[in-house]
């Protein structure tokens, strides 16, 4: 008895999938794919083999996810967002190796951002609509833009923190959450619980 949802019009060939997890209309998983629990994968979404998705991702409508992506928990991947994996992509030709891309905890991609093969994006950094992000982004980062520049820095709720993009400082976000930022790099005071298991957390 599988303890996941697969819509009726959706293609699912791996059985690989955490419990509470929902796949939506037409959606096609390959086998050989990995999706962790309490994931929702909307319409129209196709999950290559070899793809590792973590828990409570959300994958929202028209997204492809290729061969060699790692999406880990509570990561957010807006409607119709792109990965690639290929940095020399021609018909007929073919490479030996994926070109791996990771997307770490709780990152957001946003509505239509692109996101070239072999970055790594960092933990609860956000990307916003549109982008065609090039280069790595850092842990709280905010980036967008063509190329995405960073813009920002940003909590795990989501809300944009009042720290300089150089130098030293420290913030609290108004859902508690404190920050610190040193040498370029933002770190949490303390560790972070994600939003959906915060009760101080609305939608």
């Amino acid at each position: 008895m599988k303890d996941f949802f697969v819509h009726p019009s959706a293609l699912v060939e791996s059985q690989d999938i955490g419990p509470g997890t929902k796949i939506w209309a037409f959606a096609h998983v390959l086998d050989g794919a990995r999706i962790g629990r309490d994931c929702n994968v909307g319409d129209h979404c196709f999950i290559e083999s070899n793809v590792r998705i973590g828990d409570q991702v959300v994958v929202k409508n028209g997204v492809s996810v290729w061969s060699g992506v790692r999406l880990e928990d509570y990561v957010f991947v807006g409607p119709n967002a792109v990965f690639t994996n290929d940095l020399y992509p021609r018909a007929k030709v073919y490479h030996a190796k994926d070109v791996e891309t990771h997307v770490y905890r709780g990152a957001t991609i946003g509505a239509n951002a692109t996101l070239r093969c072999g970055i790594r994006v960092g933990r609860w950094a956000m990307i916003g609509a549109g982008s065609m992000v090039v280069a790595d982004v850092p842990d709280f980062a905010l980036v967008y833009g063509v190329p995405a520049r960073q813009q920002g820095w940003v909590c795990a709720c989501g809300e944009r923190l009042k720290l300089s993009m150089k130098g030293c400082g420290r913030a609290t976000c108004r859902c508690g959450r404190s920050y610190s930022l040193s040498t370029g790099r933002v770190r949490e005071d303390a560790p972070i619980r994600p939003p959906s298991e915060d009760t101080n957390h609305t939608e």
